[in-house]
């Protein structure tokens, strides 16, 4: 059974982080953990998809879209890519879309909202990179911990 998030914070609140935005939860899976891996991007989601392309080994892809609800980084093909290979979960600082189909897939999926809009491909952003989002600090290498309460990572 995983640890529930506040159950962990109660436990080791001093060497956690705690991230305040109010994401959705639209994946398959409520309660998910792993390493951090991270993508910096805005608007433009081919680092995403070539991330999610690789073995995930239990991993979480905390993906900084900026906020931006313009447009989506994760659709269901990109989500079904992830599941495919061993990925634990995706948190995405921005949108995503095919919230049906992805909510029917054995994978964690944290994001602000859904758009049906495409982003762009081009391939502009970095990966595996300490972002921020809130104010809290992903680093590749962290462990981080979601479930429907919110989002801890290690400091």
């Amino acid at each position: 059974m995983p640890t529930l998030t506040a159950d962990l914070y109660d436990e080791r609140g001093d060497s956690l982080d705690s991230l305040c935005v109010q994401f959705q939860d639209v994946g398959g899976v409520a309660e998910f953990d792993g390493p951090v891996r991270t993508v910096r991007c805005h608007r433009d989601n081919a680092l995403v998809k070539a991330t999610l392309q690789t073995p995930g080994a239990g991993a979480v892809l905390v993906i900084d879209g900026g906020g931006s609800l313009e447009s989506a980084l994760v659709g269901d093909q990109i989500a079904a890519s992830a599941v495919r290979n061993g990925w634990a979960g995706i948190i995405v600082f921005g949108a995503i879309r095919d919230r049906a189909a992805i909510g029917e897939m054995a994978l964690g999926v944290k994001a602000l909202g859904s758009n049906p809009r495409k982003s762009a491909k081009d391939g502009a952003g970095e990966v595996d990179v300490p972002v921020q989002i809130a104010g809290v600090t992903f680093t590749p290498g962290a462990h981080v911990w979601a479930d429907c309460d919110g989002v801890l990572v290690e400091r």
